[in-house]
């Protein structure tokens, strides 16, 4: 019997690989003579860059960049075991994470760190590029990864803007002079994984949506909004008219300026994380698939984790179990998604935070009682 273990992380409790030793283990202890292959899986969010490494032998690297106020950082990303696949993790270089709550506006910050790890991969000879944009502490249209790649921005008096581009300075640009990218990113693939729908524009765009949530008041919000459309239309004018584009107002806008200045795509985010770790080749001889995610709601439904697993093991005919932290999805839900049963930890009435601190012994002891269950079954039909 084969078991592909391929869970995202339980949220501020259990990385994905901590996950999948925990599985491993209980697997272990009803039979040690099953098969198991591990294989941690992220959305394309925090996380993605070392669960991609750790699931095709990869290699881990950090580089010095610009922060999201200017600062110097170390930013952490990755190259695929193939030794051509960059990841990227934009948060790792312009992420709200990365602020305290008192210095997070996103008039000021800047998505330059995030071109110089675009920039670092290219140097290191990696033709593919895969960039994970959640959460970003920027709206800047990702003008500063486009600057940090070589992109001029002039203003008014055709002055090349010097500072760090940014949501203030994007509405003082009058010119967009692409010449200093030259061929440098020629032969170059780059994906986004991006798993939000919103427009650049309006008040389901980058601004209204999610600008609140990166330190704007109302009244930055405008600002934003007004400056967005202006870069957008220049943008429009002389590159690409990414305004109805859905994602191009994921991160800030930078959904849709790596598609404007860097010609990307824009996929979903478990989709990409799913190629790059070869899934589908992975599951094809498989008996079972076991994942997990912290919880489990009726927007698993919607490009989550658990349903992009579900639909590539559909088209192998491998059952797929998944072991959550909380359960709060309807069955017919979770049936929709090819889900064949879905189990929680918890086994009785318990807190959060008791449930996050016992989350590896609840675990390990629901994935014994699940094994126990799978055999019986297994059995019966050998």
């Amino acid at each position: 019997m084969k078991i592909v273990i391929a869970p995202d992380s339980y949220k501020d409790s259990l990385s994905a690989p901590e996950v999948c030793e925990t599985i491993k283990s209980g697997i272990r202890l009803v039979n040690s003579g099953i098969e198991t292959d591990s294989m941690p899986i992220a959305d394309g969010g925090e996380g993605t860059v070392r669960v991609l490494a750790a699931a095709t032998n990869g290699s881990l690297f950090e580089t010095v960049v610009v922060g999201p106020l200017g600062e110097e950082i170390k930013a952490e990303w990755g190259i695929l075991g193939d030794g051509n696949t960059a990841v990227i993790e934009m948060a790792a270089a312009s992420g709200v994470p990365l602020l305290p709550e008192n210095k997070r506006n996103p008039l000021h910050t800047t998505t330059f760190g995030t071109g110089q790890l675009i920039r670092e991969a290219v140097n290191k000879g990696c033709k593919r590029i895969i960039v994970g944009i959640g959460g970003s502490a920027t709206t800047d249209f990702g003008t500063g990864m486009a600057q940090a790649l070589g992109v001029r921005f002039r203003n008014s008096r055709n002055e090349e803007i010097t500072e760090y581009m940014s949501g203030r300075l994007m509405g003082e640009v009058a010119a967009i002079d692409m010449s200093g990218l030259g061929d440098s990113l020629k032969g170059i693939s780059i994906s986004v994984a991006c798993d939000v729908t919103n427009p650049l524009l309006g008040e389901k765009g980058a601004v209204y949506v999610y600008s609140p949530q990166k330190g704007a008041t109302p009244e930055m919000c405008e600002v934003l909004e007004s400056n967005m459309e202006h870069i957008s239309r220049l943008a429009a004018d002389r590159l690409r008219d990414v305004r109805s584009i859905p994602g191009a107002g994921a991160a800030g806008g930078l959904g849709g300026g790596l598609i404007a200045f860097l010609n990307a795509r824009l996929l979903p985010g478990v989709d990409l994380v799913l190629e790059a770790a070869r899934f589908e080749q992975r599951i094809k001889d498989a008996d079972l698939i076991i994942t997990g995610e912290g919880k489990i709601d009726n927007q698993t439904i919607y490009g989550k984790v658990i349903s992009g697993i579900c639909g590539s093991a559909k088209q192998f005919n491998v059952p797929v179990i998944a072991i959550v932290g909380s359960l709060h999805a309807s069955f017919q839900d979770l049936r929709k998604i090819g889900l064949t049963a879905c189990f929680s930890i918890c086994s009785g009435p318990m807190s959060l935070d008791s449930a996050k601190e016992n989350a590896r012994e609840l675990l390990l002891r629901t994935t014994c009682e699940v094994m126990n269950m799978v055999l019986l079954n297994f059995h019966n039909l050998k």
